[in-house]
Parts: structure tokens; sequence; C-alpha cells
């Protein structure tokens, strides 16, 4: 299986997540049935919109026939996502809350 890498912005909020999903779909684009790895390791401003795009971006890549999994993210953005019940919904998140 191929896997694409995408990398988030370091500032992830209401005010900018419009803009940065615009800016990572078209990466999507030829990803058709493949596994993405979501670099989140650059992320330091962050909000509960982070977790939208990342939804999204996920149900992006499972329209295509490929699954998306989540590397680096800060541990205060899983326990975000445990808190809003969407753990579950953002694979490698659940790893990170634990750790």
């Amino acid at each position: 299986m191929t896997v694409a890498l995408l990398a988030l912005p370091d500032t992830l909020t209401m005010a900018t997540a419009t803009q940065a999903l615009r800016g990572l779909e078209p990466a999507l684009a030829g990803s058709g049935g493949a596994q993405v790895e979501v670099d989140a390791t650059a992320l330091r401003d962050y909000d509960s919109a982070a977790l939208a795009v990342l939804l999204q971006l996920r149900r992006n890549v499972q329209a295509a026939g490929g699954d998306l999994c989540i590397k680096g993210a800060p541990k205060l953005l899983a326990e975000l996502a445990q808190l809003y019940g969407v753990d579950g919904a953002l694979p490698g998140l659940e790893e990170q809350a634990a750790a």
C-alpha cells in the first residue's frame, strides 16, 4: 500500500481552519487508496477546529478508498479529542492520549 505524507501547519485554529483545509486537500487529490500519514509535529497553536480539520481530512481520504493516521500530535490535542469523544475516529491520537 502506498503511503502519502501530509504535514499540518503550526497554527490550526478557528481563524485558520478553512484556509488550512483548503491548503491540505489538494495534497490528497493523488492519494487514492493510499494510507495517509498526517505529521502533526509542527502543531503549536490549535483549538477544537484542528479536530474538525482532521476529521474532514479522514473523511476525504476514506472516500477515496484510503485511511488516515496521525503522527506526532501534541498530547493536549489527543486529550481534547478524547474529551470530545472523537479520538477513536482519528487513528494515532488515541495512542498519544495514553502516552
